[in-house]
């Protein structure tokens, strides 16, 4: 029997896949459990419809995502913090406090889209780099001050 899933079942297959499974683990468990429904021409209308409105929403996503990737990737960020005679920084800056800051500027950017190589704790241009979707990453510029200079 072919059925739709709509959830991810273990070792049969992902979410909107078609399969074809035997009639009594199809009617006893996918089908009872709400893990799937029978396949019919009216299904796969359905199905086909879904997707088509998921691809949509994801490109327009996209292209959402690549507007403010634009309008970051030229933009530069500056912290101040209290430094030593060697360049390097009495603490660090952390993506929660680059998330924050965006956030003043009005992009909402969630600290988890913000990737950090190494620990920004000295002087300088550093290049961060931030993923905004799997299809959309930049790098934008951090700039660290001594608060002393200001």
């Amino acid at each position: 029997m072919k059925v739709i899933l709509l959830k991810d079942v273990k070792k049969q297959g992902k979410k909107d896949d078609i399969i074809e499974v035997s009639d009594g683990y199809a009617n006893n468990y996918l089908i009872k459990n709400h893990l799937a429904v029978p396949y019919s021409k009216k299904s796969k209308e359905l199905l086909d419809n879904e997707l088509e409105i998921k691809k949509n929403n994801e490109e327009n996503l996209i292209k959402n995502m690549q507007k403010i990737a634009e309008s970051l990737s030229s933009h530069e960020l500056t912290f101040y913090l209290s430094a030593g005679n060697d360049s390097k920084t009495f603490g660090s800056i952390s993506s929660k406090q680059i998330a924050e800051e965006l956030k003043k500027e009005g992009y909402n950017i969630d600290k988890k889209m913000i990737h950090l190589d190494y620990s920004l704790d000295s002087l300088g241009v550093h290049k961060v780099l931030i993923e905004l979707h799997k299809k959309v990453k930049f790098y934008l510029n951090i700039h660290i001050k001594d608060k002393k200079v200001k």
